[in-house]
């Protein structure tokens, strides 16, 4: 089960954080993936820092926020590799700021990559996968796409709500062409960079709202991105799957 033998794949988001843990577990499970951002020289450095899986992994370039470069990613990807099998969009950005003084300039970068970034690609792939008649979007989402919380978090919440909404919408539009469209919802994830970033205090209240008391790890969401990607989610389409710790089950 799970296995992704002759999949092609394409991570966007790719150079670090969950799109890398991502994209190295469906390479472990036989795909062929592209793994794209704006930093090719991170792309090559998870190339190199993952030997065993090395001859699976291609780095190209994109800049999610401009359609042209999307569709000449989905351009060179297909060139390449004839036909695209998976989807993932793993990019985002993330900046908190009180409602009160939201800087504009910062809410339009985060909708322009969180949002505008994902639907992009999402036309760009779609319109392969379309003329292919299958395939699978996993689009990346959060918990504060529908539960919100304090600490600046408006503008980010936002984005993730429009994510949520893409990906029920086109699940339903792209049904008849057989193309699956889901997205993954991670609570907080515990990564070196949260360890540096948030107070220990403010860490054991977020562990506290969780339901086994433990925080999602990235290889927590790369499994689950590995089954979206799968024929074990063949009958799986329109759904935010919450790899959360509970936290929603519980409001």
């Amino acid at each position: 089960m799970f296995q992704l033998d002759g999949k092609t794949a394409v991570v966007i988001g790719g150079a670090g954080g969950l799109g890398e843990f991502c994209s190295i577990a469906m390479a472990n499970q036989g795909a062929r993936v592209v793994i794209a951002s704006r930093d090719l020289r991170k792309l090559n450095e998870v190339i190199k820092n993952h030997p065993d899986v090395a001859t699976k992994l291609t780095a190209m370039w994109v800049d999610v926020t401009d359609d042209e470069s999307v569709s000449k990613l989905a351009e060179e990807a297909v060139a390449k590799f004839k036909t695209i099998d998976i989807l993932v969009n793993a990019q985002g950005i993330v900046t908190k700021m009180p409602a009160h003084e939201i800087n504009l300039g910062i809410w339009d970068l985060m909708f322009a990559t969180n949002v505008r970034g994902v639907m992009l690609s999402c036309m760009a792939f779609g319109k392969v996968m379309m003329a292919q008649k299958k395939g699978k979007i996993i689009n990346f989402s959060s918990v504060r796409g529908v539960r919100g919380t304090d600490g600046g978090n408006v503008t980010y919440g936002a984005t993730k709500g429009a994510v949520d909404m893409i990906t029920r919408m086109l699940a339903a539009e792209w049904a008849p062409y057989y193309i699956n469209v889901n997205a993954i919802a991670p609570s907080v994830v515990l990564t070196e960079t949260l360890k540096k970033s948030v107070a220990p205090e403010r860490l054991q209240m977020l562990l506290s709202k969780t339901l086994f008391k433990k925080f999602c790890s990235p290889e927590d969401v790369a499994a689950a991105c590995v089954y979206l990607a799968s024929s074990e989610s063949d009958y799986i389409t329109g759904q935010i799957l919450y790899v959360d710790g509970g936290l929603t089950a519980i409001g």
